[in-house]
């Protein structure tokens, strides 16, 4: 007979994570609360957010003093600094050349880049982006929620590298 647990014990990494989140600006504050909630969960240590958004503390929960969180006025300068510094940069994002992300091999030094709710990523930040990968939808709407598509990806990521 199954027994319920409240927690189990946090998983030890044998190296910090080397992916890093960054979002275009947000609609909305549930979402971008939520995607921190998501990172603290997965041991993601850095958030890189733009615009005007704030973490809503009881959504992020302890995601919100875990995880370190950049504003930035836009997007794209703090992209090409982690680029030039060997950061792959992984749009989630539907394009023309996008990639299942069952089929995607995250690199182990990477920053998913979560689009806007509505408008999804601008050109200017997909001519910076090195790969685009999308979660396939079997109904509608044609895609999920922001901060759902962002904490898939992130455990995607986390699947491929559970050490760290």
């Amino acid at each position: 007979m199954l027994q319920h647990q409240r927690h189990k014990p946090l998983r030890q990494l044998q190296r910090p994570r080397e992916l890093l989140v960054a979002c275009a600006p947000m609609r909305s504050n549930v979402n971008i609360s939520r995607i921190v909630r998501a990172c603290g969960c997965c041991a993601i240590e850095r958030v890189i957010c733009c615009g005007t958004g704030r973490i809503i503390e009881k959504i992020a929960r302890d995601g919100a003093n875990s995880v370190q969180i950049e504003t930035h006025r836009t997007l794209e300068p703090p992209l090409v600094e982690l680029k030039k510094i060997g950061h792959r940069i992984v749009a989630l994002e539907q394009t023309t050349d996008s990639v299942d992300l069952s089929d995607y091999s995250f690199p182990r030094k990477a920053v998913l880049v979560v689009g806007n709710e509505r408008s999804g990523l601008t050109e200017k930040i997909l001519q910076v982006v090195d790969d685009a990968v999308e979660i396939p939808v079997f109904g509608l709407p044609f895609s999920h929620n922001a901060a759902t598509a962002a904490a898939i990806a992130m455990y995607e990521y986390c699947r491929q590298f559970p050490d760290g």
